[in-house]
């Protein structure tokens, strides 16, 4: 029972390495213009316990350009449009209604003329017929009325 105790030996402490991954090339890639059926590019980089992991470069994916959104809705452009369709459409009713008016002076100026003309050819009538000499002479004779008969 006597035996000697046994000592527990220190724990050893030990600074831990550490590994970082080290790419085993370092070039600065250049912009590649990536065609259809070409075959990417290959990474590789090492792994702390000395393994290599080699794989495809992921490239970030850039959205496809869309159709760029107008500075202008196309609301405010149809409304834009009305309008000059509309001040078009004004300029032409007033043109409409300038000419209206002018016929209308102008109907009004013929049938003025008409009546001057066909009034002065009436009086021209009426004065020449007292001045001609060849007229029809009516002699009223003193007439007799006798039991509701006209005796000459």
């Amino acid at each position: 029972m006597n035996e000697p105790t046994r000592r527990h030996a220190a724990p050893v402490v030990v600074a831990p390495e550490v590994h970082q991954p080290i790419p085993l090339v370092t070039r600065p890639a250049a912009p590649a213009i990536v065609q259809p059926h070409t075959v990417p590019s290959v990474a590789s980089v090492v792994l702390p316990d000395g393994r290599i992991v080699t794989g495809y470069a992921i490239d970030t994916v850039q959205p496809e350009p869309g159709a760029a959104k107008p500075v202008v809705s196309r609301a405010a452009a149809n409304i834009a449009l009305g309008g000059v369709g509309f001040l078009a459409v004004c300029g032409g009713l007033l043109l409409l209604t300038t000419f209206i008016t002018a016929l209308t002076a102008l109907v009004t100026q013929l049938i003025t003329l008409a009546a001057v003309l066909f009034g002065g050819f009436i009086a021209v009538q009426v004065l020449n017929a007292g001045s001609r000499g060849g007229g029809t002479t009516v002699n009223i004779r003193k007439a007799v009325i006798k039991r509701n008969h006209f005796h000459s």
